[in-house]
C-alpha cells in the first residue's frame, strides 16, 4: 500500500511535456521558445509603443509554434503549442494594428 508509506496530503505533482517517458530535447525547446515569444507578443501587443516587439515576437512565435506542432511527439507538447500559436497570433495582430514591424 503506497499510501501507508507516504504522509497524507503530500502527493507530488509533476508537470512534464514528456508524457511518453522519452526525452524530446528539440521538441521541448521549440515549444518553450514558441511559448515565450507568444507571452511576450501577447503582453506587449496592447501597448502602443511596443508594437514592433509585439509584431516580431508574434511572427517568430507563430512560425516556431507551427514547426514545433509539426515535429511534436506528445499530446502535452501539442497542447502548449496551440496556446503559444494563438498567443503569438493575437500579439502579432495587435502589434501590426498599432504600427507594424518598424
Amino acid at each position: 500500500m503506497p499510501s501507508a508509506t507516504s504522509p497524507a496530503g503530500r502527493e507530488h505533482v509533476r508537470l512534464t511535456l514528456n508524457s511518453d517517458g522519452k526525452k524530446h530535447t528539440l521538441e521541448n525547446t521549440l515549444t518553450a521558445v514558441a511559448l515565450v515569444c507568444g507571452v511576450i507578443a501577447f503582453l506587449s501587443g496592447p501597448v502602443v509603443l511596443a508594437h514592433a516587439v509585439a509584431s516580431w515576437a508574434g511572427v517568430i512565435g507563430f512560425l516556431v509554434g507551427l514547426y514545433s506542432q509539426y515535429v511534436s511527439a506528445t499530446t502535452a507538447e501539442r497542447a502548449v503549442n496551440i496556446v503559444a500559436i494563438v498567443m503569438s497570433f493575437l500579439g502579432a495582430a495587435m502589434g501590426i494594428y498599432h504600427g507594424g514591424f518598424l
